[in-house]
């Protein structure tokens, strides 16, 4: 499919371009006292669409075996329902006012719902922050390999913004987002990173 479509429920592959940046990525992010370190990841989630299944599989094709995950649609790309597979142009050819970030997606999800399922995944992480900050349970990493919109999406909701303001993360393929807290206080959440090792 073009690179301008918008696609959320199409399964298109990862390309070739895709595979050959993960497969440069990977050896300088992944490994002992690299930024993904398996012995300190307790959670991975991976988007159900097969890009995303990949994009984990090929980052961590270099350990004996995979960290543990979940394929769980709760990370999937926002729902375009009417407008799947057109370009932006198409859309602003039906609807010259429309915005993804006000208006949601006609036969696909609202805001109100993707803010809905953002949020539910942000809780998940901060539980498991909880427990190995407060009680000492578990490991200190969670990883989220997602898609475009989900991703800036949750950037906004992580560090407590309306949705809306996801529009003004600019997120890069292959890039890394660092969601954290100051303070090491998990009520100060906070965007520590966006596009580490972007190509």
């Amino acid at each position: 499919m073009d690179d301008m479509q918008v696609t959320g429920r199409t399964d298109i592959p990862l390309t070739e371009h895709g595979v050959g940046a993960i497969k440069k990525l990977a050896p300088e992010i992944v490994g002992p006292g690299k930024l993904l370190d398996a012995e300190n990841l307790c959670h991975v989630w991976v988007s159900p669409r097969q890009r995303a299944h990949k994009t984990f599989e090929l980052l961590f094709e270099s350990l004996d075996e995979l960290p543990p995950h979940k394929v769980c649609e709760d990370v999937r790309e926002w729902d375009y329902g009417n407008y799947e597979g057109l370009t932006s142009e198409e859309i602003k050819d039906k609807d010259k006012h429309w915005s993804i970030w006000k208006d949601g997606c006609p036969g696909g999800e609202s805001v109100e719902e993707m803010t809905k399922r953002v949020d539910g995944v942000i809780s998940e992480v901060h539980e498991i922050h909880r427990k190995y900050f407060e009680d000492g349970e578990g490991r200190r990493d969670a990883l989220i390999v997602a898609h475009g919109h989900f991703s800036r999406v949750l950037i906004s909701r992580w560090v407590e913004f309306p949705l809306c303001l996801g529009t003004h993360f600019n997120v890069e393929p292959a890039g890394i987002s660092l969601l954290t807290y100051n303070h090491r206080n998990l009520k100060e959440p906070s965007l520590t990173g966006l596009n580490l090792h972007a190509l």
